[in-house]
């Protein structure tokens, strides 16, 4: 479910980024001596041994950042440790174990279920490697020698994470779409999300209130809609970054995004009564950065139907989150139960769509149609080439085109490349992931054959 991610972790100038750099064999990652370089996650995807998978760079743990920004840098290093399947825990032969390294190791202790690989870097010849072994204290996870500058040990590594990834899906096997879909539901305060689970349920499960912010803590409810079996989050209600002053509602924070994580699909909830905030921007951009099914909710319907017809909410979302035109739209009363059932078996239809899967002849029989009828941009006067692509995983569908030069097709030609995706394959209403990925020059001769005439 998902491409797999590694996250590459540690205390800052352990030569993260240099590592991140040098799986990857590209420079992507900014490596510099001063500590606190590296802010927000970067990835990339990598494939080894014909597996695909995220690698992920973060930033340096116990860092204190010039700009005040430590906070940010600690959420994004969660986020990263929260949706790793695989996690690399970098640290440095050469200067040895140091303090920090043992907070870092203390961090992982609570991450149970996730296998850790301690990187031993800038261990450059055998002769360090019993200053390598030092790290076998820190007691996490596999130990293995690797040394960028020399070019030492990336093969053992690559098959060691590999061999720790999650079990890929078989192609010819049809994923098993009735499983308990999870649905996070989340919104800014008072919007009716409380209420909203307790007519799921059936019953006051969850404390509904007039006083916003009355939830407090994500949590999870089960219920059936016709012999189906769902797990509904109910999530904070979100505010302003600069309201957050208490512990609970920095708590809060991070529990609803945790839970917009770890959801199958989210319904974003909106008051009817009321205008889009600058917090429901900010929740928008978390699902879509996380590539998750979502349902635009407009909820008291039932106090505004006199007075705005569902068309002009529908064009108001649409020019307000330009970039999710494919997220479909519902009015209900939760207090009332109207248009509720048909919302979650709505949900129920995305979450099928997330796990769709497309053969690969399938996709270029799309693809060439699509660049027959909209050719790609010149590159330097020469036309550009898509030579095939194919669906590596799924929950979002991933898909992979390898092409002769990424940097040619720009933001609005992917975008044009994604619609055509989504109106011909059986995920319409979902988000696609798409990589471009080049390829070497002898293999233009599997380029599709669809270059304008």
């Amino acid at each position: 479910m998902g491409l797999p991610q590694v996250a590459i972790v540690g205390r800052p100038n352990v030569g993260k980024s240099s590592v991140f750099n040098w799986l990857a064999q590209k420079r992507l990652a900014i490596v510099d001596d001063q500590a606190g370089v590296t802010r927000d996650r970067l990835s990339y995807l990598m494939s080894h041994d014909d597996r695909y998978f995220e690698l992920v760079d973060t930033g340096g743990i116990g860092c204190d950042d010039v700009d005040n920004l430590t906070e940010q840098i600690e959420e994004q290093i969660q986020t990263a440790i929260d949706s790793a399947d695989v996690i690399l825990f970098v640290v440095d032969t050469q200067t040895g174990a140091m303090p920090l390294d043992d907070e870092v190791a203390k961090r992982l202790r609570h991450v149970v279920d996730t296998p850790v690989l301690c990187v031993a870097n800038k261990t450059d010849n055998e002769s360090l490697d019993p200053s390598a072994d030092a790290f076998y204290k820190l007691g996490r996870g596999r130990l293995v020698r690797t040394s960028v500058t020399q070019n030492r040990g990336r093969r053992p590594l690559l098959d060691l994470i590999v061999e720790r990834l999650p079990e890929s899906v078989d192609e010819t096997v049809e994923p098993v779409s009735d499983t308990n879909a999870k649905i996070a539901i989340v919104g800014r305060r008072n919007v009716g999300k409380s209420t909203f689970i307790n007519e799921l349920a059936g019953t006051d499960r969850v404390i509904v209130s007039e006083i916003p912010g009355t939830t407090r803590d994500s949590v999870d409810v089960r219920f059936e809609v016709d012999g189906k079996i769902f797990t509904a989050i109910d999530t904070p209600g979100l505010r302003r970054r600069k309201s957050v002053k208490t512990d609970i509602d920095f708590y809060g924070l991070h529990r609803a995004q945790r839970s917009i994580r770890r959801a199958d699909v989210v319904l974003m909830f909106f008051d009817a009564s009321q205008r889009i905030s600058k917090v429901d921007k900010q929740l928008c951009e978390t699902i879509a950065t996380q590539y998750k099914p979502c349902i635009f909710v407009v909820n008291k319907w039932d106090l505004n139907a006199s007075s705005m017809l569902t068309d002009k909410w529908v064009q108001y979302l649409h020019d307000t989150f330009r970039t999710m035109p494919y997220v479909p739209i519902a009015f209900i009363t939760a207090k009332t139960g109207k248009n509720v059932k048909t919302l979650v078996n709505h949900a129920q239809m995305l979450f099928k769509q997330s796990q769709s899967r497309a053969s690969t002849a399938n996709l270029n029989k799309i693809l060439r149609s699509a660049l027959e009828y909209n050719p790609p941009p010149l590159d330097h006067h020469h036309q550009s080439k898509i030579y095939y692509a194919t669906q590596v995983s799924t929950c979002p569908p991933t898909i992979v085109m390898f092409c002769k030069n990424p940097k040619s097709f720009a933001a609005p030609y992917r975008r044009y490349l994604l619609r055509a995706m989504r109106d011909n394959l059986e995920c319409a209403e979902v988000p696609i992931k798409l990589y471009l990925r080049s390829r070497d020059r002898d293999d233009a001769r599997d380029e599709l054959n669809v270059r304008s005439k």
